[in-house]
Order: C-alpha cells, then structure tokens, then sequence
C-alpha cells in the first residue's frame, strides 16, 4: 500500500505541498498547496499550483481531492483556484470552524459563516476517503492550531506543520487555539504509527549545508527529533516549546493567509468599487 508521492517545494514561503496518487487507478489528491503572494505589490498568482495540476496531467491522473492539513498563516492556499480547475472538492478539517469563528471579526469578513461550508467537506478523527485502491485515513493533530489533522495514505504520513525534519524539530504553538501539551500528545500519535511509515512534512527550514528536504520516518523521527525523540516527557517539551515560541516573531503572511484561507483559499469579495482588498487591522493583535 506505497503511494505514489511528489513534492512540490515553495520556496518563498519554505512550503511543501504534495501530489499523492493511487497508482492502480490514477486517483490522485493535492495536499496543502500554496497560492504565489507578492505583498509587495499585492498581487495573487497561480504559477505553483498550476505546475501541480500539470504534473497531474502529464502523468494521466485523476484529481479526486484537494485536501488541507490546517488553516496556514505563512501561505495563500490554491485550493479554491484548483477547485475551480478541476471540480475536486476541498477537506478539511472540521476544527476549521473554530478558527473561522476566531477570525471573522478581527477581518470584518461578513461574507465567512463559521460553519466550514465554504469547504466541501469537514472531517472527523478516524474518517476515511476513498483514493482509488487506496484509502485516506484522517488523523486529528491538534496543538500547532486547534484544527490541524493529519492524513495517513498506505505507508506515508502528511503531518502538516505538526512535525517537521527531525534536524529542525516541531511546530510552534503561539497561534490562537494552539497549545503545546496537545500538540506532544498528537505527536506521539504520529510517532505509534508503524516505525517505516514515511513522514511528509508541510514545511522545511533547511539548516545551513543542507538543501530543503521533506521525507523521513517515524523510527528516525523517534530517533533523532531535537525536539521530541523518544525519551522526551510531555513537561520537558512544553517547557521547551513554551520558551521557544517566546523569542519567534510572527509569520510574515500571517495577516493575508488567515483572512484567505478561512474562505478554503478564496479572497475577499470585491468591494463596492469592484477591487479586492486583503484587510490589514491595526493594533489589534
């Protein structure tokens, strides 16, 4: 039960997003991808997420689900433009309501009802989809956002912002609704998986003399995780993380990601003078 994974690596915003497919059937789903933002000069592009849909077509595949591992404050999500491509439904999971419930009055998004139905489809621990011969089966990681899920394919794992390489270590828990004793205990849950399980990672920070990388297992995640090897109890890691988030400074597309992608990676409707504007509110965080 071995998918068929490629990475896509988003340099700008240190994003991976995947392109998993069923190789019997050709049944494939898009995990995590990112729109291009220039905030600069406020200007959305589609150039990534179409060299996803390419490499689909041009390996014959059917794109059956656009799937989201947790609402991102460092990226866009494509996945209302790829929906509109390709008519595949978009899921998520169904925590997502509480952060748009968080987040509709900071943005002033009128148009968002915080009841998820501007995804297709909102999804439970322990739920599974279909992917050809394959299953998807949905794995509720909560810690880094109170919404994060994981989905596991066959022998691979895509953990989102939950884990990343183990040189690197774990996602930061200072997002509203994030909390580090949860997000130990969500980790542990990745780490019970079968010891040759492939961990695909959402993100990658490469350190210096490295270039970007994306795939390790759970038995070298418990092996060499700087942050929560074996060995690591749920009081020293929160203590740790606690300390750690402390120095970070906020994502630079925290404020345009979230006011997108609690509307499944649509913008704002325009306004009355038929512009878009992304809302920037002041002093409120």
């Amino acid at each position: 039960m071995k998918p068929q994974v490629q990475a896509f690596y988003h340099q700008p915003t240190s994003t991976v997003a995947y392109l998993v497919a069923d190789p019997a059937s050709g049944q494939a789903a898009l995990i995590d991808p990112p729109l291009d933002f220039d905030a600069k000069r406020g200007r959305v592009g589609t150039q990534f997420a179409e060299g996803m849909l390419e490499a689909a077509r041009a390996q014959g595949l059917t794109l059956a689900w656009i799937l989201e591992t947790h609402p991102h404050a460092d990226h866009l999500s494509a996945a209302d433009y790829l929906r509109g491509k390709t008519g595949a439904p978009v899921a998520t999971g169904a925590g997502i309501t509480s952060v748009q419930a968080r987040f509709k009055a900071l943005f002033g998004a009128e148009d968002v009802q915080p009841d998820g139905r501007c995804f297709d489809r909102l999804l439970h621990d322990g739920e599974h989809l279909p992917l050809g011969e394959l299953e998807i089966e949905v794995m509720e990681t909560p810690g880094h956002t109170a919404a994060c899920v994981s989905y596991v394919i066959g022998n691979a794992a895509f953990v989102g912002d939950t884990l990343f390489m183990p040189d690197y270590g774990t996602a930061r828990t200072d997002f509203p609704g994030g909390d580090a004793a949860t997000l130990y205990r969500s980790i542990r849950r990745l780490l019970d998986l079968p010891p040759e399980t492939r961990i695909f990672t959402g993100h990658d920070y490469p350190p210096e003399g490295r270039g970007p990388a994306w795939e390790s297992t759970v038995a070298e995640q418990r092996a060499n995780n700087r942050h929560v090897h074996d060995g690591v109890s749920q009081a020293d890691y929160v203590e740790m993380r606690r300390a750690r988030d402390a120095t970070l400074e906020p994502p630079v597309l925290m404020l345009p990601s979230l006011q997108v992608n609690i509307r499944a990676g649509a913008l704002p409707p325009p306004e009355a003078d038929g512009h878009v504007y992304l809302r920037l509110p002041v002093n409120a965080l």
